[in-house]
């Protein structure tokens, strides 16, 4: 290793310590090449779909709004309340979003309840209360509280947040339901095991994939959704 690559490589290791946020094309190969190492199953995975990675919409407003209309509905009724909202807000703002009014946000299909997550979480963004410029100079489990003192924003959609807006490298999902079963079908984990046991067999597995675990995390789900998964 030349000292370019040795000091690029040090660099890289500091950040995901400290948790700053960087793309994920800064880190992907190098994650690739670790966890196929130290995981012969995931090796195959990545292998399948080693042109493939992990991409989000680039915007938080929008990432944090289409996790919140997919909690607790199926991949494809949260595509179609999605792919409704954005035709009826193609300037999905939290100014556009609070221009319309509640019964607009229903008419898509949202429920009265995740309208009014939507729109105070417009409304905190608007107000400044929730402010992505300032996310850089924090670490994940400070986001993580910042994101959860929303109304209507649990751990998982935190976590979806995490991954897709702000690409750290090392977050494990598992309170996400796909990302367990995925886990459990791809390692064998089936049988009698109750939902408890599968998610302690996933935490330990895990331990193999610091500080990689968004990278494993996306192979498998792309391992089980017939298209990768965007936030």
């Amino acid at each position: 290793m030349n000292d370019d690559a040795r000091n690029t490589a040090q660099d890289q290791i500091g950040r995901v310590a400290t948790g700053q946020p960087f793309p994920a094309e800064e880190y992907w190969d190098r994650a690739c090449r670790e966890l196929s190492d130290r995981d012969e199953i995931l090796r195959d995975v990545i292998a399948t779909y080693r042109d493939e990675r992990l991409q989000g919409s680039g915007d938080p407003f929008r990432t944090l709004l289409n996790a919140i209309t997919g909690q607790q509905i199926s991949v494809t009724a949260a595509e179609r309340i999605w792919s409704r909202l954005l035709e009826m807000l193609p300037g999905l703002t939290p100014g556009y979003v609070l221009q319309s009014g509640p019964e607009d946000l229903r008419a898509v299909g949202l429920s009265r309840r995740k309208t009014e997550y939507i729109r105070g979480i417009a409304e905190a963004f608007e107000a400044g209360t929730v402010d992505p410029d300032t996310w850089s100079d924090m670490d994940d489990g400070e986001i993580r509280d910042q994101l959860i003192s929303l109304r209507g924003v649990g751990p998982w959609t935190a976590e979806m947040m995490l991954i897709f807006h702000l690409q750290r490298p090392d977050i494990l999902p598992v309170g996400d339901l796909g990302l367990v079963n995925g886990a459990s079908r791809l390692f064998g984990w089936e049988g009698d095991l109750d939902l408890k046991q599968r998610i302690e067999l996933l935490r330990e597995r895990a331990e193999r994939w610091k500080p990689w675990r968004t990278v494993a995390t996306w192979y498998i789900w792309r391992d089980l959704d017939a298209e990768p998964v965007v936030y």
